[in-house]
């Protein structure tokens, strides 16, 4: 089972990017298929291009997936946006996930500019079902107990009911002085694992004079080694012999270009061997043409560049070089890969790679798949609200992505006006017909159909008056694929013409609906919340299994919560009894279903354990079925609206063919998604 890492900062200037490259580089050694992934691109505080995926192709055979433009996003987030940006992320990483073992995900680091880093860290989290390792740099105060603090601070915001995604802390730059062990103990009092303490090592900061000529554009008066890297810079103030010992090895000497004297012995160090970074001309003095002749030779692979700004504003830009890893230069990337693979905790990576957590479907990821299936089945779904703003701005946008045809059953210049209104224009996928014109051609098989009921051509034409009833009959002759109505109609007025037209499927005893509950970490199942009233035991063990292979159907695992005011026998009285009756009727031998079960016993893990040990579904529970009709309506909008939660529903279940209903509160993105639910069922029949 893949298993999903998100590397998020807990400071500033935490290091993300070379901690995913430690991560892979371990991952990789221990034979795991790793992959990784940047959701976002965060470009540079000077405004150059995000570098992280260029880091890992330098010295991974990976070619991770292009993210998503920081414009784009922050576009998106600003429409209110959220959930089209994690689908956008989720479908980024679903190629990559089959195939690997672990998926490395790069979190956002935080920036004054971009103050939605923490809270979009926390949103990817959910929606990739990601474990999070939390990285800091070691602060310049606050020693051991503050470091420690922070990361609690953080970790805090990754705690989701009694789910605490932080699987350990990584912490980068610790000096020699301070202990890991001292660190470690400090976590262990907020509850958190250290997993790397990993050394302070200058030199791996050390850019190379490249670097600095691609940040300074300085003359190059003599090029020499540009791969020397750069240890300290010094402003040579003193004159010779006082300021010999400043030439040493790695050191760039800042001075103007008519201080000869230093030019000289900088030159003649040198030559006797000692390996000076570079020699930075200041305020755009060249040495003289004299003096340069005879220092030229002796210069070798001293690179001598030339700058126009002062000694003190050249020191001062060095000093400013930006301290990040270049793309290009691999013996750093490799060495500072190799210095966190080196550090972290080698029983961490055995559980990393052998997770115990099973995988949640989360909402994001839920409505990738929801999209993804749609397109699949190319199928076409008619809209008998045809005239309907929103079921207008619906149908363009499933055409627009893919996602199914529309039929819009309307007037035409009624359509036309309302499109032209609402700013819209039509795709190529949205067709639409008159179903008045329409519905003369269903009034004999309609009146055939409902014979035994007493209907004659008449009635039937009076019916077919209604477009969901033309819209139905279309189902049923197989003009179309799935029918999708209710922004404007009662459920009543969208099932009625279903039951008396399509029928049930074979073997269904009754109909039903579900609503897919898309919480904060996972979604779930929620049913019978539309349709049936006061269902006894025998409907309630035929809604379990409906919703059941409906939760297979979108790729949730099956556990079925009988929900009732009681948990197990703790309770009694005709309605407990009658959950319990259901959970007993056998139907499906090997589905997990427990009832009657508490909602907190079958939804939160130590609830579940405390009331009801040893069960398959009690804390884990993915479908939940409610008693009747006022317990269900009034749960699925209680948690909807309370909590925030986007709900896909109600789809309805057991019927012959695809009609579902729609909330006449639903916005167009409910519609849309109710749309891709139809386009799915009729695929799998």
């Amino acid at each position: 089972m893949t298993r999903s890492l998100l590397i998020a900062p807990a400071t500033e200037d935490a290091g993300l990017a070379r901690t995913c490259l430690g991560l892979l580089r371990v991952l990789d050694r221990a034979g795991a298929r790793v992959a990784y992934v940047k959701p976002v691109a965060q470009p540079r505080a000077d405004g150059s291009p995000d570098r992280s995926t260029a880091l890992v192709a330098a010295v991974t055979a990976l070619r991770p997936p292009e993210p998503l433009g920081a414009a784009e996003l922050e576009q998106q987030l600003g429409d209110g946006g959220l959930d089209v940006v994690l689908e956008k992320i989720v479908a980024a990483w679903a190629p990559v996930y089959d195939g690997s073992d672990v998926v490395v995900v790069e979190g956002l680091s935080p920036e004054r500019s971009r103050l939605y880093a923490t809270a979009l860290n926390q949103a990817l989290a959910r929606a990739l079902d990601a474990d999070v390792l939390l990285v800091g740099g070691w602060p310049p105060d606050g020693g051991v107990d503050g470091l420690a603090e922070r990361l609690a601070i953080a970790a805090s915001g990754y705690t989701s009911g009694e789910q605490a995604r932080v699987t350990g802390c990584v912490v980068h730059g610790l000096p020699p002085a301070e202990s890991a062990r001292a660190l470690r103990a400090a976590l262990h009092r907020h509850g958190l694992r250290l997993i790397a303490a990993v050394p302070h090592r200058p030199e791996l900061t050390w850019p190379r004079v490249a670097d600095l000529v691609r940040e300074l554009r300085p003359e190059i008066v003599h090029e020499g080694d540009l791969s020397r890297r750069i240890k300290d810079a010094a402003v040579m103030a003193q004159g010779i012999p006082g300021g010999i010992r400043v030439l040493d090895d790695g050191r760039l000497i800042v001075v103007p270009g008519d201080r000869h004297e230093v030019v000289m012995a900088a030159c003649l160090a040198a030559m006797n061997g000692t390996r000076l970074a570079a020699l930075l001309l200041s305020a755009g003095v060249r040495p003289d043409p004299r003096v340069w002749d005879l220092a030229r030779a002796a210069a070798a692979g001293l690179p001598v560049l030339l700058v126009d700004t002062d000694s003190y504003q050249t020191a001062t830009r060095v000093r400013d070089l930006d301290p990040g890893l270049p793309a290009d230069d691999v013996d750093r990337i490799e060495a500072v890969t190799d210095t966190i693979a080196d550090a972290l905790n080698a029983s961490w990576l055995r559980s990393l790679l052998s997770p115990s957590r099973p995988r949640r479907l989360t909402p994001a990821a839920f409505r990738y798949q929801l999209v993804e299936q749609a397109r699949a089945a190319h199928a076409l779904i008619v809209l008998p609200e045809g005239t309907e703003p929103r079921t207008l701005r619906a149908a363009a946008e499933c055409a627009g992505r893919g996602i199914a045809r529309c039929l819009l059953l309307g007037a035409p210049d009624e359509v036309a006006a309302q499109a032209r209104q609402l700013g819209l224009r039509l795709p190529e996928g949205v067709s639409v017909v008159d179903p008045r014109t329409a519905a003369e051609r269903f009034v004999a098989p309609l009146a055939g159909l409902r014979r035994h009921k007493g209907w004659t051509e008449e009635i039937a034409r009076e019916h077919l008056a209604d477009p969901v009833t033309v819209g139905t009959m279309m189902l049923r002759q197989g003009e179309v694929d799935g029918l999708v109505s209710g922004a404007v109609h009662t459920t009543a007025a969208t099932v009625r013409p279903a039951l008396q037209i399509l029928g049930t499927k074979p073997g269904t005893r009754l109909v039903s609906s579900v609503f897919f509950m898309c919480l904060p970490d996972e979604v779930v199942i929620y049913g019978d919340c539309a349709i049936n009233p006061q269902p006894g035991a025998e409907d309630l063990a035929d809604i379990a299994i409906s919703s059941a292979a409906s939760a297979r159907a979108f790729g949730i695992e099956p556990r079925v919560a009988m929900i009732s005011f009681s948990t197990g026998t703790s309770g009694a009285g005709t309605d407990v009894n009658k959950v319990a009756e259901a959970t007993r009727i056998e139907r499906e031998p090997g589905l997990a279903v427990d009832g009657p079960l508490q909602y907190d016993a079958a939804a939160i893990a130590s609830v579940g354990q405390a009331k009801r040990p040893g069960s398959p579904v009690a804390g884990r529970a993915s479908v939940f079925i409610f008693p009747d009709l006022d317990t269900g309506n009034t749960t699925y909008k209680a948690v909807q609206r309370s909590a925030q939660v986007i709900s896909i529903g109600p789809m309805l279940q057991g019927l012959a063919k695809p009609v579902n209903d729609l909330s006449r509160g639903a916005l167009v993105e409910d519609i849309v998604y109710t749309i891709a639910l139809t386009a799915i069922q009729a695929r799998a029949g």
